[in-house]
């Protein structure tokens, strides 16, 4: 199918073609006709599957049918849980709107309120927001809502995670009762489904992916060691690989901090990113690992949040994340698009809880390998089995399963052990999975 079978108009399929957009995606197929239609919608897609233009193409659309937006007024309000990914949706608005009359404005907290507040004076079509900022804004009387047409909740999991609930609360409270409602979420959890019933109007829902089901085209390793070592197997792996981007994740600001620095000290450019830095720091820091002036960032999940880097060839997790649908997020940011990617986890005993939590929710045992000089002292314990969902103490009869890299061979775990497929590599010069940095 072509974006053209969709209905959409001109202009809009004139800047699909400036982006090289050839064929919609499942979740924009789904998705699209039913919000031209005017229908609510409860969606599960996972990240990099296309679900912003799903829900922009049509909105903008739709935005013919009616009249310019009163002064200090909007049209649209795009709800997102964080600062970059509510930036990474108000750049795909400008973009898909290139070609038309519309105008769009983000606003999110940690910059100053006075241009956002100049933004708004005259009117927009589309804002995309932050849920604190667009209370702030609210309640100095920079905008109001009268007019608002449409409301989107982008990653409504995440939202619900980070404790916004309080504040969607308040925020549909003082919105016209009368809209279309868009819920885009990973997952139909329970309590994606209660927040649902709350917003949507005979919704129709579209499930295009498995629920917390990685990407694909992710290759997946987990790479046993101590955790004081964790540091200098990071440093080993970007040096003799070549690895020329890299995505490295940590649970703490601080362990972002240490990170970084500990690279920086090697003569890697090396930057954080975390709630802790100012906006202005995050959006630099994001522009030089986008340009490549920046070869590893080091972020927390939150600062994560809507990073959307074409081409990200790897990401490493330097610590697991407590979240066990979280590891699902931090991979699904490599293997965008279309295109291939890898996915390192650097794991220490102590996180053996973490790990089998991840393994359960992504159904699979991760390939475990050793590389020659990081051994641990103290070993990872073998993975616990998998249970089918919904089956608790059941073992699964799926067999361990690990992604292979190009050109390497593997060999099962002994009989009787669980934890995936292993491998030592010995000495060094080896190649992070088997391919080399890009």
């Amino acid at each position: 199918m072509a974006f053209d079978q969709l209905g959409l108009s001109t202009p809009l399929l004139r800047a699909l073609a400036d982006k090289g957009y050839r064929e919609p995606t499942p979740i924009q197929t789904a998705a699209i006709p039913a919000i031209l239609s005017g229908r609510d919608l409860l969606a599960a897609a996972r990240t990099g599957t296309g679900k912003t233009a799903a829900f922009t193409l049509p909105i903008l659309q739709r935005l013919h049918d009616g009249d310019a937006p009163l002064p200090h007024r909007l049209r649209v309000l795009v709800l997102a849980p964080t600062r970059e990914l509510a930036a990474q949706v108000a750049e795909n608005v400008a973009s898909y709107s290139a070609y038309l009359p519309f105008k769009s404005a983000v606003v999110y907290g940690g910059v100053k309120m006075d241009p956002q507040i100049a933004a708004l004076r005259q009117g927009v079509d589309i804002l995309v927001a932050t849920p604190g900022r667009l209370l702030d804004l609210y309640q100095r009387g920079a905008l109001g809502f009268s007019g608002l047409e449409v409301l989107v909740l982008d990653e409504a999991d995440r939202m619900l995670d980070m404790g916004f609930i309080h504040d969607i609360n308040r925020i549909l409270n003082v919105l016209p009762p009368r809209r279309q409602n868009l819920m885009f979420s990973a997952t139909f959890a329970r309590e994606i489904r209660s927040l649902a019933r709350t917003i949507l109007r005979k919704p129709l829902e579209v499930s295009v992916s498995v629920a917390n089901a990685t990407a694909e085209r992710v290759e997946q390793w987990l790479y046993p060691v101590d955790k004081k070592r964790k540091s200098d197997l990071l440093l080993d792996l970007i040096v003799q690989n070549d690895w020329q981007q890299v995505l490295v994740f940590t649970r703490t600001r601080e362990g972002a901090n240490r990170v970084a620095q500990h690279l920086e000290n090697a003569g890697i450019n090396a930057w954080a990113m975390h709630s802790d830095k100012s906006q202005g720091a995050r959006m630099r820091a994001l522009a030089g690992f986008r340009s490549g002036a920046v070869r590893v960032l080091v972020a927390t999940d939150i600062a994560a949040r809507g990073l959307d880097i074409e081409q990200l060839p790897r990401v490493v997790n330097f610590d697991l994340p407590g979240v066990p649908e979280d590891y699902v997020h931090r991979i699904g940011r490599t293997a965008r698009a279309g295109s291939s990617g890898q996915a390192y986890s650097l794991v220490c005993a102590d996180e053996i809880k973490q790990l089998n939590a991840i393994e359960q929710v992504i159904q699979r045992h991760i390939t475990r390998e050793y590389i020659g000089g990081f051994e641990p002292r103290h070993e990872v314990p073998e993975s616990a089995p998998l249970r089918k969902p919904g089956a608790p103490g059941r073992a699964s009869s799926r067999k361990p399963t690990g992604a292979r890299g190009a050109g390497s061979s593997r060999r099962a775990a002994p009989a009787g052990k669980r934890g995936g497929e292993r491998k030592k590599r010995p000495g060094r010069g080896r190649r992070g999975g088997g391919r080399s940095g890009q």
